[in-house]
């Protein structure tokens, strides 16, 4: 089932990636990195499944096909791994990439344990000359790196507070019901991207205690799972910095993701507004306007973004994405958000 894929020729300057996981998400990465992304090249993928495994036969360029991880890890063909698999897994097989000398990108989280985060930057520090980034898109986003440049500028004096939000479209099959088994629950899964900005506009300061608390609107069946539908949280840094966050699951419009940093000397606001484009229609019902329907839409070129960086931090350049250490935090402050929101107090960190 493996395509050919000839080593003759090529650039030294070429980092040769195989992806590992080809599902809704390792698709876009995957055709992102083939056809998009400058001085990379996709030479191999892995999926356990067998339809998987055919998509990208039928779509990708030519390259080595795998059906077990360490299969490809001993592909001496490849340079760096980049993950998209379930969240469970990602703190060994990014582990076992560093040990295969490999640069490895991951999807987010780094794990739903800390304990486990540890582990990694611990084994991490082992391979220095690796690099190892963990997939917080936004950060490449081209509003919100506008946003991070204007903070950085001083353009709104100091800034102290972050207001964030992830909510996505009602999905009304209960995909995301069967998934809140092993997702960590909506803070880990869904509010980590906002933990990830704030900590980012604010300079990275350190938590210092957290709230948490939540309703299920729509999905009954989250209860089983001690998760639910809507969710909001204050968290509470140090030097009295602070951030406020909402994720939902059952917006009628269409995926919103947004953020506002508030300075001493004003105010920033990223994605106020989820337009999908920037067309109006005006009719009996009044003038509107389409909503972007899912994350994909939304952060199509931050993704694009974020996978050329890491390639050129391969190829030596700064490191622009997340690192583990800060995935680690991430991590930390939405473990004690799901803490918080299960014993109804707040948490210290």
């Amino acid at each position: 089932m493996n395509a050919a894929v000839s080593d003759a020729g090529r650039d030294a300057d070429t980092v040769r990636v195989g992806i590992v996981g080809l599902g809704r998400l390792g698709k876009r990465h995957a055709e992102n990195l083939a056809y998009r992304v400058p001085g990379a090249r996709l030479v191999a993928a892995c999926s356990p499944l067998d339809d998987e495994r055919a998509w990208a036969q039928r779509t990708l360029p030519p390259l080595h096909l795998h059906a077990h991880y360490g299969d490809l890890l001993a592909d001496k063909n490849v340079d760096a791994v980049w993950l998209v698999t379930p969240s469970s897994l990602h703190a060994q097989q990014i582990v076992d990439a560093l040990r295969a000398g490999k640069h490895v990108f991951c999807e987010k989280p780094l794990s739903l344990d800390v304990g486990e985060c540890e582990r990694v930057i611990h084994a991490s520090t082992e391979y220095p000359h690796l690099q190892a980034t963990i997939g917080f898109m936004r950060r490449f986003d081209p509003s919100y790196r506008d946003a991070f440049d204007k903070v950085e500028a001083g353009l709104i004096g100091r800034p102290f507070l972050v207001r964030s939000q992830t909510c996505d479209q009602n999905d009304p099959t209960g995909f995301f019901v069967q998934f809140a088994r092993t997702s960590g629950g909506i803070f880990l899964d869904c509010t980590v991207h906002d933990i990830d900005v704030a900590r980012w506009l604010l300079g990275k300061p350190r938590a210092m205690r957290v709230f948490a608390s939540g309703t299920v609107a729509l999905h009954e069946g989250l209860r089983a799972s001690g998760d639910v539908d809507n969710g909001v949280a204050i968290c509470e840094f140090e030097d009295g910095r602070l951030a406020m966050f909402y994720a939902s699951r059952t917006m009628a419009h269409g995926h919103d993701t947004g953020s506002e940093v508030i300075g001493t000397a004003g105010a920033l606001s990223i994605g106020r507004d989820p337009r999908l484009n920037r067309v109006e229609i005006a009719d009996a019902n009044g003038i509107r306007h389409a909503c972007t329907p899912t994350f994909f839409d939304r952060f199509d070129d931050a993704f694009l973004h974020e996978a050329r960086a890491f390639v050129a931090a391969v190829k030596g350049g700064a490191q622009l994405g997340a690192t583990l250490s800060d995935a680690l935090e991430a991590t930390r402050i939405g473990s004690a958000l799901r803490a918080s929101l299960q014993s109804g107090q707040a948490v210290l960190l």
